[in-house]
């Protein structure tokens, strides 16, 4: 599986990567949302990206609703990773199209359970 987090902040494209690694994903990252639509345009549409919500030249909300316009990236599944925590903006980010909602910070184990309840989260073999 193929995963791409999204975040201005090089130390948390490393955490939410290395975590996606560790569940057996692919990980490509993108320090915005324009440079995770580029990836996109480019032909590289992952299964699931991990997006924050502010960042400079574009933020994870418009990022969000021009992927949800695209229906050629329609199958994405996209996971809000942010710091914001209002009632508000969760509402806002799932009415735009994000299927998940994770609130920074946040544990491995936290990360994993809204991967399991999205269903992407690789069979383990015993």
């Amino acid at each position: 599986m193929h995963a791409l987090v999204i975040d201005d902040s090089r130390a948390m494209r490393r955490i939410v990567g290395g975590i996606l690694s560790d569940l057996g994903y692919e990980v490509e990252q993108a320090g915005d949302g324009q440079e995770a639509l580029n990836v996109l345009e480019a032909g590289r549409v992952p299964d699931l990206a991990c997006v924050d919500w502010n960042m400079p030249v574009m933020d994870g909300l418009s990022f969000v609703s021009a992927v949800r316009a695209n229906p050629a990236w329609r199958d994405m599944t996209l996971m809000m990773v942010t710091t914001e925590s209002e009632h508000g903006q969760i509402v806002r980010a799932l009415a735009a199209g994000a299927h998940e909602y994770l609130i920074k910070p946040f544990t491995p184990d936290a990360l994993r359970d809204k991967l399991s309840l999205l269903g992407l989260v690789p069979v383990e073999v015993p």
